[in-house]
């Protein structure tokens, strides 16, 4: 256990450093984007597109960015990502036209997915098993830690810079992950060579060797991406319509995201030392009776604690997905099993805001709210059955 929380410090700089940065560049930009496009002459919902593009760029960017960085390796591909999204941030700076804003934000999307398969792959390979999960809650708190800060970063450099400011912001932060990424070198890792010799096996025989747990655990991911996508719609909309004023909508926001940033250590040292499902069970349990509660809110207090009980059961769940997705992956087409884990991620990432807007107009916001927090309790169900009710042991590793 020395040896294995000497490796953990010894990468905590390559690994979380650019993930912090790019984290922050993120949350710089995101609140701007729209407004961008308004300014540009897009309509309302052209803007909404827009903003959208960067989901359908990370979704659809997915598979690529597995054959890309399994072809180059980590380090490479994500010096590329920092790349391509600083060359994206400047197409939105410069840009005169929606068209070209479009285009920035599909690009971020795109290096966004090569982004983090790269830097989970490289965490998957160079930290020992009984510390996994720590290490990938870690990596997505960091990232949380970014988006938290990012906003506040961002208007202070509008404040003298105009809206340009915040991308400029972005811009340097990135440049900062790439130069990161750059100046450390790679590792030498663990993994037997002859398995790295191996022939990789193609994206579509990758997707029906392991269909079952795409089909199983996959699917209760997939459930989860939803209610997250979900919620950051969620809380607005239902502050709206119990009367809060947008001011108090973003401060209850903020502590949310603040409760959210306080448990992936917790939450990735209890899956290390009592199993993956003493995690994913209260994440999904916790979230779905958040959901179900909200809506029986209609005042500020009780609206106020389901939303940090949303908050809480996300961040405890904070690196569950990439934890379970590198359980489950084999060591040789790792990544390739990763690109189409996240492709289906990042479908339910994709899905749920537009499950909630259907079921809110078919039925009621109420409505929509109540079904998307039925996920919290199928993905439930699903942990239940498939992820294992023991301790982690040395069997388990890969």
């Amino acid at each position: 256990m020395g040896d294995a929380q000497f490796s953990l410090r010894k990468i905590a700089v390559p690994a979380f450093g650019p993930t912090v940065l790019f984290g922050l560049s993120n949350g710089a930009v995101l609140p701007v984007i729209a407004l961008t496009a308004r300014d540009l002459g897009a309509s309302p919902a052209m803007a909404g597109v827009v903003v959208a593009l960067i989901g359908l760029g990370s979704l659809t960017g997915n598979i690529p960015a597995a054959l890309l960085t399994s072809r180059i390796g980590e380090r490479k591909a994500l010096i590329g990502a920092s790349v391509l999204t600083i060359v994206a941030l400047l197409l939105c700076v410069f840009a005169r036209h929606p068209a070209l804003l479009a285009l920035g934000t599909l690009m971020i999307g795109l290096a966004t997915s090569v982004f983090y398969l790269a830097r989970q792959t490289f965490l998957i390979e160079a930290v020992p098993f009984e510390l996994r999960a720590r290490a990938l809650s870690t990596l997505g708190g960091t990232h949380r830690i970014g988006m938290f800060a990012g906003p506040f970063a961002s208007a202070a450099a509008m404040h003298f810079m105009g809206m340009a400011g915040a991308y400029w912001v972005a811009i340097i932060a990135m440049i900062g992950a790439g130069t990161l990424s750059f100046a450390v070198p790679e590792f030498e890792l663990t993994p037997d060579k002859g398995a790295g010799l191996a022939i990789k096996p193609k994206m579509a025989t990758m997707a029906v060797t392991h269909a079952k747990v795409y089909l199983t655990l996959g699917v209760g991911i997939l459930l989860i991406s939803a209610m997250r996508a979900a919620r950051q719609i969620v809380i607005p909309l239902w502050a709206d319509s119990i009367g809060l004023s947008p001011t108090a909508t973003a401060l209850i926001f903020g502590v949310t995201s603040a409760v959210d940033m306080l448990m992936f250590y917790p939450a990735g040292k209890i899956m290390d030392e009592y199993g993956r499902l003493w995690v994913a069970l209260p994440c999904t349990l916790l979230m779905g009776l958040a959901l179900a509660l909200m809506p029986l809110t209609t005042s500020l207090a009780p609206f106020v604690m389901a939303s940090m009980l949303l908050g809480f059961g996300n961040g405890f769940g904070s690196g569950i997905a990439m934890t379970l997705g590198a359980d489950a992956s084999p060591p040789t087409g790792r990544t390739e099993f990763l690109g189409i884990w996240r492709l289906i991620s990042d479908v339910g990432t994709s899905a749920g805001p537009f499950l909630l807007s259907g079921m809110t107009a078919l039925v009621s916001l109420g409505a929509g709210i109540v079904v998307t927090g039925s996920f919290g309790f199928l993905a439930a169900a699903l942990f239940w059955r498939w992820l294992p009710h023991i301790r982690p042991s040395e069997t388990d590793r890969t």
